[in-house]
């Protein structure tokens, strides 16, 4: 029997995600559980030119193969019932899980997790947004860096029930000025390992080569540029890197 074809076999939708902001649909293609995000559902944006989200989301999903840390699932670009869109496979993520969440200020885990602010919730409690302290989620701080993603919310990291975490909503990455937005704050200034920096030299020499030519029919060649002065800078400055410029350092809301 032959096997599927994820590109070009039937795309049947079975709901919406309604809370997402561009329109984001449940399918399957035979009985493969995808992802669907038609372009002619995003919504404009001021800052993002129009009709090239779901070009980023498969942008990212390449780096992230280069990378080699299995962060994106698996992304591609194809016809379906509302025209060309991006198709993600479906992650069924831990329920009992969560990498990053919102605690008490004084129930802050001494151990296995990282601090990244604190504020009021709607009663006046004092509560820390914090995150795990791991190596999957250290290598995905690394990827939005190099990808300058402007969207790392809470709930665009999904916990795995074997360990992995892997990143979704990857529409707003790629820009040429400086975007990034995350709550993955918690390595700041620590110094990238062994295998960050090679992550980061995997990518840059395949700019050169297959990377740069697939990127090149999905953002644009100013945006691949950035690209690699991201890879060049944060492997001289060989750390996580702060804050910097008139951009919020979080995405809003938080998850």
């Amino acid at each position: 029997m032959p096997s599927l074809d994820l590109v070009t076999a039937e795309l049947t939708l079975t709901g919406r995600i309604t809370t997402a902001s561009n329109a984001t649909f449940l399918g399957s293609i035979g009985k493969v559980p995808v992802v669907y995000k038609p372009i002619a559902g995003e919504s404009p944006l001021w800052d993002f030119p129009d009709g090239t989200l779901a070009h980023r989301e498969v942008a990212a999903y390449l780096v992230s193969q280069v990378l080699g840390w299995d962060i994106v699932p698996r992304t591609w670009l194809r016809e379906g019932p509302l025209g060309e869109g991006m198709v993600q496979l479906w992650q069924e993520q831990d329920p009992d899980q969560s990498a990053v969440n919102l605690v008490a200020a004084e129930d802050m885990p001494e151990t296995g997790w990282k601090q990244v602010l604190e504020g009021q919730d709607e009663n006046g409690n004092i509560v820390a947004l914090v995150h795990e302290d791991s190596p999957a989620l250290r290598r995905m701080a690394v990827f939005d860096v190099v990808v300058n993603n402007a969207d790392r919310k809470g709930n665009h990291i999904l916990a795995m029930t074997d360990g992995p975490r892997h990143g979704v909503d990857h529409g707003l990455t790629f820009h040429t000025d400086h975007k990034l937005r995350t709550v993955l704050w918690g390595w700041l200034g620590d110094d990238l390992d062994a295998e960050e920096l090679e992550g980061l030299d995997r990518v840059s020499e395949a700019l050169n080569a297959g990377l740069g030519r697939d990127l090149a029919g999905l953002i644009s060649t100013q945006e691949i540029a950035s690209l690699a002065a991201r890879c060049s800078r944060l492997r001289l400055d060989g750390r996580f890197p702060a804050p910097s410029g008139g951009m919020p350092a979080v995405p809003w809301p938080l998850f």
